[in-house]
């Protein structure tokens, strides 16, 4: 019954059902492990390079801390969003309905910070717990994700030159830049 009720519960925001799922417990301790060590390992590059160093962070650091999370946790751990950088962003289906639907929650009002999505998910026989976890623009992520007037043209030549179909700017500070998606096998 608990399988049935989450979808729902977290669909409406609801969190009281869903903290008493162990499945999406974890999954939240999972999801929240990358993005703190993420903006740390950012936060030191561009003190040291400036924002256009940051760039290369983002497309090489996060993927491999990511990889490194899911060695570690056993959960496929990736970041997606509806406006990616890159071909590894672009969401499936089931993260694209989970992106619209934080889009909507937070247009009603609910903080980006709190959006969050998790359910178990069948496949034929197959079954998985998926989650995602809202990434909000913070004031660092402006540097590379800004509008593109406020973009320094060193960052932009660095986004041109790593990321040629680049749709991941025009944010502005508390928008949903995209979201940390987990998955794991049942």
């Amino acid at each position: 019954m608990r399988n049935i009720l989450l979808p729902i519960a977290l669909m409406l925001g609801l969190n009281a059902v869903a903290q008493d799922t162990p499945e999406l417990a974890e999954a939240r301790k999972v999801a929240s492990a990358v993005p703190p060590k993420l903006l740390q390992v950012l936060t030191d590059e561009i003190a040291k390079g400036g924002p256009e160093s940051a760039v290369e962070v983002c497309r090489d650091k996060a993927p491999q801390m990511a990889k490194a999370a899911s060695e570690q946790s056993g959960w496929t751990i990736r970041r997606v969003s509806l406006q990616n950088r890159n071909l590894k962003a672009v969401p499936d289906a089931w993260e694209r309905a989970a992106l619209e639907e934080f889009d909507r929650r937070a247009a009603a009002g609910e903080s980006p910070a709190t959006l969050e999505k998790g359910e178990l998910v069948t496949n034929g026989e197959r079954k998985e717990y998926r989650y995602m976890k809202a990434l909000p623009v913070q004031q660092i992520c402006l540097a590379c994700h800004g509008t593109p007037d406020k973009i320094k043209p060193e960052v932009s030549a660095q986004l041109q030159k790593h990321y040629p179909g680049d749709k991941g700017t025009g944010y502005s500070i508390g928008q949903i830049r995209g979201a940390m998606t987990i998955r794991r096998a049942l």
